[in-house]
């Protein structure tokens, strides 16, 4: 494998100020190093979180069903808890008829799956709080306009009693081992997200890679769009990557991330009768994701 090194006084000659070397065993044990200890951050993030949360996520399910008319305001605060159980958490109380479409809308477009503790864990902490009140006004907004359409009706026009959801039949399996086996999960996609994002990166080189997408950024908003309909949490953290390597700016970023999330939308193509509630929403939040990435891009000057 070859890599882009700058060598001064080579552009006189080439017309080019960087030259192409092999990629040394060295290069790449530096790349492994530094993604296994980013990897390893996250990993350690991620499982502190989902243990914290495994003991609420059914209190607050039942909150939301509570609530009727203001559950848009809460389903997009609950959207905001940075992992992807709440998705599909919402998408679960969704399909049994218990939220409205405007609620599942909400979740949705708020929720930042794995987003938020990867930019964190990065040390992007002034990024994190515009994006999560962009992602929370979004939802609140579209969630409410579109339970205003739909008068605010359960998917089943009921208002029905949550009986709680499990992940296992013991304590262990809710409070640990389904929290260690999905930040291993985490772990493993942010691993090869990085290293693979590093080893590209030192291929084409650091400058080529930030021209060629800032040649393409008029259509990055669209691209981290439907990047973000991946319905998986590698989506939110390869979007996440990009933008901590300054490949994406903070409005194709949001864009993409209105639009993702993560595994809550296949809740909803599992089940028959909800696969056309599951195209609505899917195609409300990608056109919602779309306008605002460009509406922030403009605003910001791309």
């Amino acid at each position: 494998m070859y890599c882009h090194v700058p060598l001064p006084g080579i552009a006189e000659k080439t017309g080019k100020d960087y030259a192409l070397v092999p990629m040394t065993w060295e290069v790449f044990k530096d790349i492994l190093a530094d993604t296994l200890r980013d990897s390893l951050n996250v990993f350690l993030f991620v499982l502190a979180l989902h243990i914290l949360l495994s003991f609420f996520e059914n209190r607050i399910a039942t909150f939301l069903t509570d609530k009727k008319k203001t559950a848009p305001v809460y389903g997009a605060l609950f959207g905001l808890i940075p992992q992807c159980g709440t998705s599909v958490l919402g998408a679960d109380i969704f399909a049994g008829g218990y939220i409205t479409t405007g609620t599942l809308v909400a979740i949705f477009l708020s929720c930042s799956d794995e987003a938020v503790i990867v930019l964190l864990a990065s040390g992007q902490t002034m990024t994190v709080l515009p994006l999560l009140a962009v992602k929370f006004i979004t939802g609140l907004t579209v969630g409410i306009t579109v339970d205003a359409i739909q008068h605010g009706k359960p998917r089943n026009g009921q208002n029905l009693q949550y009986s709680g959801h499990a992940h296992s039949e013991t304590a262990m399996g809710n409070h640990l081992l389904h929290p260690l086996y999905h930040a291993f999960e985490i772990f493993i996609y942010v691993l090869v997200i990085n290293l693979v994002l590093g080893v590209v990166i030192n291929l084409v080189g650091e400058e080529q890679f930030a021209h060629f997408m800032a040649d393409k950024k008029y259509f990055t908003p669209l691209l981290a769009s439907v990047v973000g309909l991946i319905p998986n949490c590698a989506a939110s953290v390869l979007l996440s990557e990009l933008y901590i390597e300054g490949s994406l700016s903070f409005g194709a970023l949001a864009g993409g991330l209105l639009v993702n999330s993560g595994m809550g939308i296949l809740v909803l193509f599992k089940k028959k009768d909800t696969v056309r509630s599951a195209f609505a929403v899917t195609g409300i939040c990608f056109a919602v994701s779309v306008v605002a990435g460009y509406a922030i891009c403009l605003a910001s000057g791309f």
